[in-house]
């Protein structure tokens, strides 16, 4: 018996087919890695010309955002359907999906130009939205297509493709891993450990290639050290819990449909609802002395490096930006804007209790309300310790997010992903 198994497995071994599916699957692999740098850089780009314009004209968001947010809606619904939002609850539908053709209405190399493309345009106008999310879906996308040319199993293929764009959207290969398991899939089935692990190990060397090794928000040294600064955990974490949930359940109200004369107003004009959620999100910019645009990722590392240019209601305005951006159907992501949301609370929380370290209680406020918005508390804080390499915070940082995780689940509210993802699924039912 021992001989005709090694005998077979030298068939698959010096198979065609075998090193075909690799080497395809291998290529997607790095092909993700290369599309995460490259829209990074784009975004920076983006959002460094935004910021260049306002500057010298601080009122042309008031123009400039509506006619952005008003284009997007509509080039989304014309030309790129399925890309709209942040992208993450595209991706776990489809895994969902028997019918390979409505796989591919959310899964598609052409989505993925128009989710990148869309999602620069929404940064180059002003938009508060995020380019992690939309890299979850780009990276499903190029995985799945990698999967239809060499005939692989598409769950996996998206799984991996998922946890391959965390990875390489913000250098945390633990982080990718860990959103695959607890938030794409809800489990980690063994047939599918080794496509995401290679996936993410791919696109991560290429990630590294062309960027070098770096921590997305740079590296902070702070920790509680006496008995009084843990104070922060459970006052951060259930502020960060409750206004996480409260925003997660609001996004999916608005996505499933506002009631009344409103909800219908906005159903039957969506360009026009775009440019006036898009005016309300120029207000907002304006009102926030400009820091309200974009991913957040600039006052977050400012606060975290104890920069004093971001205003003290720049989490609630960031956060009130944010969710007008997502409920007006443009494609772009929550990632990165709810860590800053959750920075501008961790600054709050930081004033109260002057005896603490400002970077440590502003970390505990961006995984607190991270958690409190995806209900994903283990990707939450190891996606913020490894964004900043605060390995001494693993213990305070894992305590505020699940007590961020309990106080949301306490309010009622739903995985916001997963909850979205029902408007992608045919038969979808309230939950």
């Amino acid at each position: 018996m021992a001989r005709i198994h090694i005998s077979r497995s030298h068939r698959v071994w010096l198979s065609g087919e075998f090193w075909k599916r690799r080497i395809v699957f291998w290529c997607g692999g790095l092909a993700v890695g290369a599309a995460a740098v490259a829209f990074a850089l784009a975004a920076d780009l983006a959002q460094h010309a935004f910021r260049d314009l306002i500057e010298r004209w601080p009122y042309a968001s008031l123009a400039l955002t509506p006619a952005g947010l008003a284009l997007s809606v509509a080039l989304t619904r014309h030309f790129f359907p399925g890309s709209q939002g942040s992208g993450i609850p595209q991706a776990i539908a489809a895994r969902h999906h028997m019918d390979p053709a409505a796989r591919q209405r959310l899964l598609s190399l052409r989505i993925a130009v128009g989710k990148v493309g869309l999602t620069l345009l929404a940064l180059a106008t002003g938009a508060s939205v995020g380019r992690e999310g939309p890299t979850v879906q780009v990276g499903a996308s190029i995985l799945h297509a990698a999967g239809r040319l060499s005939g692989g199993t598409y769950k996996g293929l998206i799984l991996a493709g998922s946890a391959a764009g965390v990875a390489a959207a913000f250098n945390t290969p633990l982080a990718g891993i860990v959103f695959a398991i607890e938030e794409m899939s809800r489990s980690f089935e063994q047939r599918t450990s080794g496509l995401v692990l290679t996936a993410v190990i791919i696109a991560g060397i290429a990630s590294l290639a062309l960027l070098g090794n770096y921590t997305y928000f740079g590296h902070t040294g702070a920790q509680l050290e006496a008995p009084l600064d843990w104070a922060a955990v459970p006052i951060c974490g259930v502020l960060g819990g409750l206004l996480g949930g409260l925003f997660s359940l609001a996004l999916v109200r608005a996505a499933r449909g506002l009631p009344g004369r409103l909800g219908r107003l906005l159903r039957a004009r969506p360009v026009a609802s775009a440019a006036a959620m898009g005016f309300v999100v120029a207000l907002i910019g304006v009102l926030s002395g400009g820091t309200t645009y974009g991913t957040g990722y600039v006052e977050a590392k400012a606060l975290l490096e104890g920069d004093g240019a971001v205003p003290a209601s720049y989490g609630i305005l960031k956060m009130l930006a944010t969710l007008v951006c997502s409920a007006s159907g443009i494609p772009g992501g929550i990632f990165s804007p709810s860590l800053a949301v959750g920075a501008g609370l961790g600054a709050n929380v930081a004033a109260l209790l002057p005896q603490a370290p400002a970077g440590a209680v502003i970390l505990l406020g961006m995984v607190a309300y991270f958690a409190g918005v995806v209900q994903a508390p283990i990707t939450a804080f190891v996606i913020v310790m490894e964004m900043t390499a605060s390995h001494t915070m693993a213990i305070p940082l894992m305590a505020a997010a699940f007590i961020a995780y309990g106080t949301s689940r306490f309010i009622g509210t739903e995985p916001v992903y997963h909850a979205l993802s029902t408007q992608f699924l045919p038969h979808r039912e309230e939950r």
